[in-house]
């Protein structure tokens, strides 16, 4: 349920391209992310980082493209809000006494440093590639094939990589944290 709420935006802006148009969905996408960040905030008070990031990218980036009215700023967000997580991902190495997906994952695995290590560099080249990757199928593909891109591709891809990251690291699990 919390993924599908993690890709309500996204979502919704399909929808609302395959029905209308990609100014349409650009707003759709902006009323969105601010439904989901009220959400977040009378539920948790809080909202997360990645909500904010990608929120606020989406604010500016999903404005310029209506003010501008060039679908080139909302097709960019995608690859922006990658590439800051692989920098976040990357700097976490060196800034903080642990790798950001050791934060995120290590109070449920017991892993030596080295493969969390390991790990945090993969989701960084992950979200590098997955980055470069719109902008192949913006800049070389139909606005359309672009738009299902964003959902399924990025999904897809993402879906799958933490799948084969969780085939790796039950591999690394040392014997005895599986028996009870």
């Amino acid at each position: 349920m919390q993924l599908l709420f993690d890709f309500f935006p996204v979502i919704a802006f399909f929808i609302a391209y395959k029905l209308t148009d990609i100014y349409v969905a650009t707003g759709v996408i902006i009323v969105a992310v601010i439904v989901q960040a009220a959400v977040q905030w009378i539920r948790f008070r809080k909202i997360s980082t990645m909500s904010l990031i990608s929120g606020g990218l989406v604010l500016v980036f999903g404005g310029l493209t209506l003010l501008v009215h060039d679908k080139s700023f909302i097709q960019w967000k995608v690859t922006i809000v990658n590439w800051l997580f692989a920098i976040g991902f990357a700097a976490s190495q060196f800034i903080g006494d642990r790798p950001l997906i050791e934060r995120m994952l290590g109070d449920n695995m017991p892993l030596e440093r080295p493969l969390w290590r390991r790990l945090n560099w993969a989701w960084s080249a992950f979200f590098l590639a997955l980055g470069g990757i719109n902008l192949f199928v913006a800049w070389n593909f139909s606005e359309s094939v672009w738009v299902d891109f964003k959902l399924f591709g990025v999904l897809g891809m993402t879906l799958l990589f933490a799948l084969l990251q969780g085939i790796w690291l039950a591999s690394k699990l040392p014997a005895d944290s599986s028996s009870g």
